[in-house]
């Protein structure tokens, strides 16, 4: 019973370990602790300061001034001057003066205790027994009535007690003090705090306020996290979502006036094309041939702005094309026997499984995207030659590659290829691999425009797949003689995942 309460209360050890939720509050939402580490750590540490401020500037004033104490003591030697002089009269007189002039009371008393019931005091009590405070002790200034002062003579026979004058009276500037001490500082200190705390809140937001002006003024390259140094917290996410915005905007505004500006290009043909065969037949020439070559360039601008609608739709909105569940071997093989039909003077052969399921993909941007690559392959292949179709699995992946016997493309365009539009001198193919000098995309499959890779690199992604290009290598094949080898062109190779995330278009 013992050990399965152990085995049922042990940690799974594959399972995450959970945070606590403060220390998890804290991790998402930085800007929070160190709000709360200035406000709340700042108004104690100001509570406490203005409180220990106050209580040493009370204690300050709760003495009173050197040269009150000074006359206060002057009062009570010349009361014991005159009391030695035992004339009670004049000792009398000057009293009534000073009472007058000081608007108080004083007297001379002899201290006297007499204990009853037979009891005794203690002589040191006796000794330390006052009547009144001395001039060096502390007054307390929120009481009303001032203390009595006492000062005894030298002979300890008698003592010079007085209430202390209202003028003598220490802490006459304290509801000042206090107003000061109590308002105006903490006023001053919280407005400051506040200023710090709007500085270090809004220095981000002004400078994504400045950036996202720049950015709407047409300056595309300006970024707001590049002036943030190393701070890490919910404005430097704000900043840095901002940047992937304009990152993003920046690339769909070149991609779309680049776009407009090869579009713009590649019409000027057919349109020439068609205003020459407009003027044959106003001229009177064959008919017959003026139509067809219409036709001709009206299905070429046709196909051309298709092409190009597709193109710009898929990196725009870039969409998640996964809703299909198919077999990908039956859709390889439709693919293949459309291009050998096609393509009759070329060898295509395709290596698949029996079967190949695929989850949460699309069939149709898929099929278009390996039909554009096996066309594209077949058209810089010299007739007679192989294109090979292969079908692998790898762990959770399908990798399809397709290779061709074409002369390649250098490395350094090898992502070029996949741009709409792109056109490769060929003077820049490597001769020293083909005499062929024709790059992938410049025969210009599907029209000849020179938008195939570039749509089924974007449809491949949409179905939540990658593509890549390389130039292949020279490799025994099954049905070469033993001992030779094949020399391929350029390889495309596009991997999927065997089950996507199902997603909706957008």
């Amino acid at each position: 019973m013992t050990d399965a309460l152990t085995l049922s209360n042990r940690r799974d050890p594959t399972l995450p370990l959970r945070k606590p939720l403060f220390r998890k509050l804290f991790s998402r939402n930085p800007l929070l602790l160190k709000l709360l580490a200035i406000i709340g750590v700042g108004t104690v540490l100001l509570f406490l300061f203005v409180d220990n401020l106050t209580r040493h500037t009370e204690n300050q004033m709760s003495f009173i001034e050197p040269q009150y104490q000074q006359q206060i003591l002057q009062y009570g030697a010349e009361a014991e001057r005159l009391y030695n002089q035992k004339d009670e009269q004049q000792l009398l007189t000057w009293i009534n003066q000073l009472q007058e002039r000081e608007a108080t009371w004083a007297a001379i008393v002899v201290p006297q205790l007499t204990p009853l019931a037979g009891t005794q005091i203690d002589q040191g009590y006796i000794q330390r027994f006052n009547l009144g405070r001395d001039v060096r002790w502390k007054i307390h200034l929120y009481f009303t009535n001032n203390p009595t002062i006492e000062v005894p003579f030298s002979t300890g026979e008698a003592r010079f007690i007085m209430q202390l004058p209202q003028r003598m009276r220490p802490g006459a500037l304290l509801p000042y003090t206090v107003l000061i001490l109590q308002i105006a500082l903490p006023l001053f200190i919280l407005c400051l705090m506040a200023y710090v705390i709007y500085r270090h809140v809004m220095a981000p937001l002004q400078r994504l306020e400045q950036a996202t002006h720049q950015f709407s003024l047409g300056q595309l390259d300006v970024r707001a996290s590049n002036h943030l140094g190393n701070r890490d917290d919910e404005l430097t996410a704000l900043a840095t979502t901002f940047d992937h915005m304009a990152e993003r905007t920046s690339e769909l505004i070149t991609t779309q006036r680049q776009m407009l500006s090869d579009l713009s290009h590649e019409l000027r043909t057919p349109l020439a094309r068609m205003d020459m065969a407009v003027d044959g037949l106003e001229a009177g020439f064959d008919p017959e041939q003026a139509v067809a070559r219409l036709r001709h360039e009206t299905s070429t601008m046709r196909s051309l702005v298709e092409d190009a609608l597709t193109l710009a739709w898929l990196s725009n909105e870039n969409p998640r094309l996964r809703q299909d569940d198919f077999d990908l071997t039956e859709l390889l093989e439709v693919i293949c026997d459309d291009a050998r039909f096609e393509f009759p003077n070329h060898q295509l052969d395709a290596y698949l499984h029996k079967e190949a399921p695929l989850h949460n993909s699309s069939q149709r941007a898929l099929g278009q995207a390996v039909e554009n690559i096996i066309r594209n392959a077949l058209s810089h292949t010299p007739p007679g030659l192989r294109v090979e179709l292969s079908l692998r699995s790898s762990g959770n992946h399908y990798q399809i590659q397709v290779r061709d016997q074409g002369p390649g493309v250098p490395d350094a365009y090898l992502t070029d290829i996949f741009k709409p539009f792109f056109q490769l001198d060929k003077s820049r193919t490597n001769s020293s691999n083909s005499e062929h000098s024709a790059s992938a995309d410049q025969q210009r499959v599907r029209g000849g425009f020179g938008l195939g890779l570039a749509l089924a690199k974007r449809q491949v992604e949409a179905a939540g797949g990658a593509i890549v290009a390389q130039n292949g290598k020279a490799a025994n094949h099954q049905n070469t003689i033993p001992g030779t080898a094949i020399s391929y062109g350029l390889e495309i190779t596009i991997t999927l995942p065997l089950r996507g995330s199902k997603t909706s278009d957008r």
